[in-house]
């Protein structure tokens, strides 16, 4: 097989294969994220209540988010890698496998997180509006094949250089979502459960021209033919290897945002998780440009780790931090300074007003949560690129399951402020933790230098 011109940037050209990568990735992971917003403006219009249920249902939806594109970043490491070592076979069998084991694990998820979702929601302390969350969980958890298999094949196509078809899906569901939030929500008059609807359908068709690109176009570098398929379970276990710590991540995450929202009800009851619910939809926003950064730099530090090139793939990891540090700044710059105007779209609707100065007072905290993360999420991406899924789990898990909780529960219950202290101790912990994880990663790859050598 010919290398074609994205192969060839990705394994030659590190700063301008971030460029491009990273671009469609960033403005489609926007729009999700302005999805996100729009999605809660209108659950907004329906009161606190109905915001709150959406905020116990999210870091369970969010999870699976997690599982599904920790399972794509194994995927894309493991393809990556072979792509860089010039083993193109090995690469093609790659993402058979990967297609076979998201539909596994689509299935699988799917029945436990419905069996386990009640429970999880009254653990969580949503028992004050358990029906309203049952609603919005139950039909959103029974819709992740349109999370689980989009993700698998946009990893699969990102592996490979085709960034427009990994990433202008993504779009389509975002733009798809805005449309279809309002006519279901109050059109149909079906509330909470038709944002829920209205969340699954929009997954679901660009699902579908991604499957047509794949099985049936087949005009990618790399061709995937089921019919082809035959068991290699190592291939399954070096997926898994990435996949699976890249997944309990975003666990670890989801489990710090639950505890969060049970502080927050206990503290100042669903009014407070409302407002949290509404200032992170703002904060992520700023995390669009941060991932889209780093999925390029696992993309490309995976081909630099399968061709042995460590200049390419410090370049990889350096370069991707400076361009999120610039993008992180302008964000965070933007939240501090207009969190007035920005906490009215939650809070447009006389239902809804109580939330207008809680959601400022929490965005001129949180969004210096973003400050320094291009440090954090650069090296984890970096780690997984080299197939070390388990070290980038341990930072993670150092840096949000300890730090994160730790600084949180010191300011909130010991220093006795409340709310506050929660926001507070989450970037205090995130920007501690960032830097430990940039420092541990460069001290890696200065104590294994012999891991690039051919």
């Amino acid at each position: 097989m010919e290398k074609t011109e994205e192969i060839d940037l990705i394994v030659n050209h590190p700063k301008k294969a971030i460029n491009k990568l990273a671009l469609p990735i960033i403005i489609s992971n926007f729009f999700m994220m302005l999805n996100n917003i729009i999605d809660g403006i209108w659950v907004a219009g329906l009161g606190p209540d109905a915001l709150a249920a959406v905020g116990f249902v999210t870091p369970l939806f969010l999870a699976m988010v997690g599982f599904a594109n920790g399972l794509g970043a194994g995927s894309n490491s493991l393809i990556a890698r072979y792509i860089g070592a010039e083993d193109y076979h090995s690469a093609g069998n790659s993402a058979i496998h990967s297609i076979m084991l998201s539909v596994i694990v689509t299935v699988i998820a799917t029945i436990v997180m419905l069996i386990m979702l009640k429970p999880l929601l009254l653990t969580m302390g949503a028992g004050e509006i358990i029906d309203l969350t049952m609603t919005y969980g139950s039909i959103v958890i029974g819709g992740v094949f349109s999370i689980f298999l989009p993700a698998m094949m946009a990893a699969i196509f990102r592996s490979q250089g085709e960034i427009k078809r990994a990433s202008y899906p993504l779009l389509f569901t975002a733009i798809l979502n805005m449309i279809l939030d309002p006519i279901f929500i109050y059109y149909f008059n079906l509330g909470v459960g038709g944002a829920a609807v209205a969340t699954v359908l929009a997954g679901t068709l660009p699902m579908l021209l991604m499957m047509y690109w794949m099985f049936y176009k087949r005009d990618s570098f790399l061709e995937v033919k089921m019919s082809e398929y035959k068991r290699d379970l190592g291939i399954y276990k070096d997926i898994l290897v990435v996949g699976i710590p890249a997944s309990l991540e975003q666990f670890i995450l989801s489990f710090v945002s639950i505890l969060m929202n049970y502080w927050l009800t206990t503290l100042s009851g669903t009014i407070a998780v409302a407002a949290y619910t509404a200032t992170w939809r703002l904060v992520a926003m700023g995390l669009a440009p941060l991932i889209g950064i780093g999925m390029a730099a696992l993309t490309v530090g995976g081909a630099a780790y399968g061709a042995r090139n460590l200049d390419n793939f410090k370049t990889a990891l350096n370069y991707g931090v400076k361009i999120g540090l610039i993008s992180s700044v302008i964000v965070c710059t933007v939240l501090f300074v207009f969190a007035e105007p920005l906490s009215y779209i939650f809070s447009y609707s006389t239902d809804s007003a109580v939330l207008s100065q809680r959601v400022v007072d929490c965005l001129h905290i949180l969004c210096f949560f973003l400050l320094l993360m291009p440090f954090g999420i650069l090296a984890g991406n970096l780690f997984q690129s080299m197939g070390k899924g388990t070290i980038s789990l341990g930072l993670t898990f150092f840096r949000a399951f300890i730090l994160e909780v730790i600084f949180s529960g010191l300011f909130a219950f010991v220093f006795g402020m409340a709310d506050f202290g929660i926001y507070i101790g989450m970037v205090v912990g995130m920007s501690i933790g960032c830097i430990f994880n940039y420092a541990f990663i460069n001290y890696y790859l200065n104590k294994n230098k012999h891991l690039f050598v051919t």
